[in-house]
C-alpha cells in the first residue's frame, strides 16, 4: 500500500485559511461498520483536521470530490460563533494522508475512517454538514450511529443504491476523470462554482496534490458511487440500509440545496422526501449557486444552518 503526505509548505499562505491543522491516526484499531460490527482497517493513516470555537453546538463539515476543508472556509467563522467547527479532509485530501494506488481506496476505508476519527474526537451533539461524498458518507454514518448526531444539514448530496439513476451530467464527469492523464483540480472546481474563483484560490485547491500519484483518492471516488451500471462492491448494502433508517428519522434535518447544479439538483426532491423529518424545515434554495455551493454562498448558508439551530 502505497502512500504520501503532502509537504506542509504548500499549504501556506493560503487565501483565508490560517487555520491550525490538528490529526488523528484513524485506520490503526478497528472500526465500527454500518452494521455495527467491528472490522480491521489496516495501518494507521493520519487524518488532517481543523478544530475551531467551542460551546455545547459541534458542526462536522464534510467535503466531496474533489476538495478538501478548504471548502468550508468561509462558513467556519461564522459557525464558530456558536460552536465548536470540526472539518475533517477525508483520507487522499487535502492535508490528510494519501494512499497513491487507486485500489487502495473503497466506500468501507472512507466510512470506516470517518467512524473512528469521530469515535476518537468523541464528538457528540453534532450538527452534521455534508456535501457531495461528504453527505453520501456521512449521511449513511448517521443513519448508523444516531445518537452521536443532533441534526443533518444535507447540501447537494444524495444517498444512492444500485437502483440509482444517474444525470446525464454525471457521466460526464465520471468519463473525464477516466480518460485523462493529469487530473485538474482547480478547473474540476471552478467549472461547478458559479463564482469566479481568484488564481490563489484555485491554487488552494491544487495545493494537496503535488503529483498525479497523490491525486489516486480523486480518480477513485466518482466510480464508487453506487448506481444502476456499478459502483464500489458492497457499499450499496451501507446506504440502502441508511435509507431506510433515515425514512425514520426523528430528529430536525434540513435539506438545502442549489438551485443550479445540473448533477444532483434532481435528488433535492427524493432527499427532503426521504428523510423522516426534513419537511419539518422551510423549503429553501440557494438562489445562484451551483455544485460547490459553499464557495458561491458559504456566509449565507452558514446564517441559514444558525437559524436551522435556533429554531430546533
Amino acid at each position: 500500500m502505497g502512500r504520501t503526505s503532502t509537504p506542509a509548505d504548500r499549504f501556506t499562505d493560503l487565501p483565508d485559511f490560517d487555520y491550525e491543522r490538528h490529526s488523528v491516526t484513524v485506520g490503526d484499531s478497528e472500526a465500527r461498520s454500518a452494521a455495527g460490527s467491528r472490522t480491521e482497517s489496516g495501518d494507521g493513516i493520519e487524518m488532517a483536521y481543523v478544530d475551531e470555537g467551542e460551546g455545547t453546538e459541534t458542526f462536522l463539515c464534510l467535503h466531496g470530490e474533489p476538495t478538501w476543508g478548504y471548502l468550508y472556509r468561509k462558513m467556519i467563522p461564522t459557525l464558530a460563533e456558536r460552536g465548536r467547527v470540526v472539518v475533517p479532509d477525508f483520507v487522499g485530501f487535502g492535508r490528510s494522508e494519501k494512499l497513491t494506488d487507486r485500489e487502495d481506496y473503497s466506500f468501507d476505508l472512507h466510512y470506516e475512517t470517518l467512524a473512528e476519527f469521530v469515535e476518537k474526537l468523541d464528538l457528540q451533539n453534532v450538527t452534521l454538514v455534508c456535501q457531495d461524498w461528504g453527505g453520501i458518507v456521512g449521511l449513511t454514518y448517521a443513519a448508523h450511529e444516531p445518537d452521536r448526531f443532533a441534526r443533518l444539514v444535507a447540501m447537494n448530496t444524495f444517498v444512492p443504491t444500485y437502483d440509482t439513476e444517474m444525470a446525464d451530467e454525471w457521466y460526464d464527469f465520471r468519463n473525464f476523470v477516466e480518460r485523462v492523464e493529469e487530473l485538474p483540480i482547480g478547473m474540476l472546481i471552478q467549472n461547478a462554482t458559479a463564482t469566479e474563483l481568484s488564481d490563489e484560490e484555485l491554487a488552494a485547491y491544487e495545493a494537496p496534490y503535488p503529483d498525479e500519484a497523490s491525486k489516486a483518492g480523486a480518480y477513485a471516488w466518482p466510480d464508487m458511487v453506487p448506481r444502476t451500471d456499478g459502483g464500489d462492491a458492497g457499499e450499496g448494502e451501507k446506504t440502502a440500509a441508511a435509507r431506510e433508517k433515515l425514512k425514520e428519522w426523528e430528529k430536525p434535518a434540513f435539506v438545502l440545496f442549489a438551485d443550479s447544479d445540473p448533477i444532483t439538483k434532481p435528488a433535492r426532491d427524493p432527499l427532503r422526501g426521504l428523510i423522516g423529518s426534513a419537511d419539518e424545515q422551510p423549503d429553501v434554495w440557494v438562489e445562484g449557486a451551483m455544485h460547490f455551493l459553499q464557495e458561491d454562498a458559504g456566509e449565507e448558508i452558514a446564517e441559514e444552518i444558525l437559524a436551522f439551530v435556533d429554531r430546533t
